[in-house]
């Protein structure tokens, strides 16, 4: 048997679809990934070498100028026949997509070909892609609640992660309380320009790690001087170690970081990226805040506001009361979830 999977650009697309075609390869199936040839497919795929991997030449359409929309527009034929004849030549029985703009090409292609459409949706609110591959889909898995969801046959499996992001059975009982704060792979701005002076103001026993993002390493050190209880890197390889490390986190709102940061029973103070598509950082955010496992700043409240928030969770320990809030939820087991309700499907 053979499964397509398309998914292109940021992590938060690859990484669940890589685990999703890892779970499908350790059953028996054969893979083959769609992407764009961007270096953090390449990245997320070294490891799985029995993955074929295929590239389409494809650029997103949502946040670009006139023009690039329209060369996005014309070059679509030519994509979905590039699909239909990969899907043809490797006699692909079902396609599995991730959202996102590669999406599209793969579940018109699957569509003409009449091949099983499955869609998996990270966030809480559905892409511009999934909106539509959702109304030809034979199921959408979801990796979060979905905000006003109106999707027949939906499906919460989780966001499939990979298996390393399991919480310690040992806690430190140091007094320092230990922050990580990331802004993902390619770090943010917003954090990195804001979180150290602010941070060094605490009169509070804390110990920070800060992912900042390539490049941007001096800069950040400078910012936070000359404080001994600050570690900064640019990229760290294992965010599991850190997330286990640290009391709570302090990040964006994607939807792949927070379903890591809750599986690993810690909470977060949230900054949703105000330029994030459909707002879908925010609701992202406002899910772990309603569900007591979190908490949300905005940017537009500004920086004294986010300082009272950090002083009072640390004041009233408040990392406490979202650990023990997430305790029970994990979404290591998403990608086995998601391989189970498709192969029911194709023996029915």
């Amino acid at each position: 048997m053979k499964v397509l999977i398309a998914a292109a650009k940021t992590g938060g697309h690859v990484y669940p679809a890589v685990s999703v075609a890892t779970e499908f390869i350790e059953n028996g199936y054969e893979v083959i990934f769609i992407g764009t040839n961007s270096l953090i497919e390449k990245e997320a795929l070294k490891s799985s070498p029995q993955i074929h991997y295929e590239s389409i030449d494809m650029h997103g359409y949502r946040g670009n100028g006139i023009l690039r929309k329209l060369l996005v527009l014309l070059k679509l034929p030519l994509n979905i026949i590039s699909l239909i004849r990969i899907i043809l030549k490797n006699k692909v029985d079902s396609v599995i997509v991730f959202g996102g703009f590669i999406s599209i090409p793969a579940y018109l292609a699957s569509i003409i070909l009449y091949k099983p459409l499955y869609v998996h949706e990270q966030n809480t609110v559905l892409g511009s892609a999934n909106k539509i591959a959702s109304k030809f889909a034979k199921k959408v898995f979801l990796g979060l609640p979905l905000h006003n969801n109106n999707i027949k046959g939906s499906e919460l499996v989780g966001n499939p992660i990979r298996e390393c992001f399991v919480p310690s059975k040992d806690r430190d009982n140091e007094e320092k309380i230990k922050i990580y704060v990331t802004g993902g792979s390619q770090g943010a701005k917003y954090l990195n320009d804001n979180l150290p002076a602010l941070l060094n103001s605490l009169e509070y026993p804390i110990e920070i790690k800060h992912q900042c993002g390539k490049g941007k390493k001096d800069s950040v050190i400078d910012l936070y001087g000359n404080n001994n209880n600050i570690q900064v890197q640019e990229f760290y390889n294992d965010p599991n170690l850190l997330i286990d490390w640290c009391d709570f986190v302090i990040s964006r709102s994607g939807a792949l970081s927070i379903s890591e940061t809750i599986s690993m029973q810690k909470g977060a103070l949230m900054i949703p990226l105000p330029s994030a598509i459909d707002n879908h950082q925010f609701f992202n955010a406002k899910y772990i805040e309603d569900e007591n496992m979190g908490l949300i700043h905005e940017e537009k409240d500004g920086l004294e506001s986010l300082k009272t928030k950090i002083i009072n969770i640390l004041r009233d320990k408040k990392y406490l009361k979202w650990q023990e809030a997430n305790k029970n939820i994990n979404h290591r087991d998403a990608a086995n979830k998601i391989f189970r309700l498709i192969e029911q499907e194709r023996v029915q």
